[in-house]
């Protein structure tokens, strides 16, 4: 069964340091002990990260001109065409805004738990994974096919998720122009 988060039901979540709010869309298995969490973010001011020990994080940017990331020993721009970067959550980077705030999508999953994975949706692109969680997040309408029939009709900024969905094959299908959209996963150890 797929089900389907629309950003826009989520209330916002400030965050302690003021930069921006987050949009939790799955807490996996759990809100108490997930294993996986997967939420837009609004960063709306500079500011740093904060830290995550034991979690591995991803994020890119699906709205906005993009953000610097300054970590202790290098930095990483993001941009909307960019894919998502991988990073230690325990990592508390600077953030700095290129051109106004952005819109960006998480993906934290507990080393302990776990592995996760995000990637960017190409055009024609099946997606094929031995993960039993796995999801699609799009910024436009679209349809989730799976084994080649259509699942879920997904409104613009939206994900579709399962936690049964091991060895299907996934087609995000735009209805109109290309949509921005992630592929995300988690594999529990």
């Amino acid at each position: 069964m797929i089900e389907v988060v629309s950003v826009e039901r989520i209330a916002p979540r400030p965050w302690r340091n003021g930069g921006g709010f987050t949009r939790e869309l799955l807490a996996w298995p759990s809100a108490d002990d997930w294993g996986v969490r997967i939420s837009v973010a609004e960063i709306t001011r500079d500011g740093a990260f904060s830290s995550f020990p034991g979690i591995e994080r991803w994020i890119a940017v699906v709205e906005g001109q993009g953000v610097v990331l300054r970590f202790a020993d290098h930095r990483s721009v993001l941009g909307p065409e960019d894919d998502a970067l991988r990073f230690d959550g325990a990592a508390a980077p600077l953030a700095e805004l290129q051109a106004g705030a952005t819109r960006d999508l998480n993906l934290m999953s507990r080393r302990d738990a776990g592995e996760g994975e995000m990637r960017r949706v190409k055009a024609d692109d099946e997606w094929f994974s031995a993960a039993p969680l796995r999801a699609v997040f799009c910024t436009g309408v679209a349809r989730l096919q799976i084994d080649d029939a259509d699942a879920a009709r997904l409104p613009a900024w939206s994900l579709a998720w399962s936690g049964h969905a091991s060895r299907q094959r996934w087609r995000l299908v735009a209805d109109a122009e290309p949509v921005r959209g992630f592929w995300l996963s988690f594999r529990p150890v």
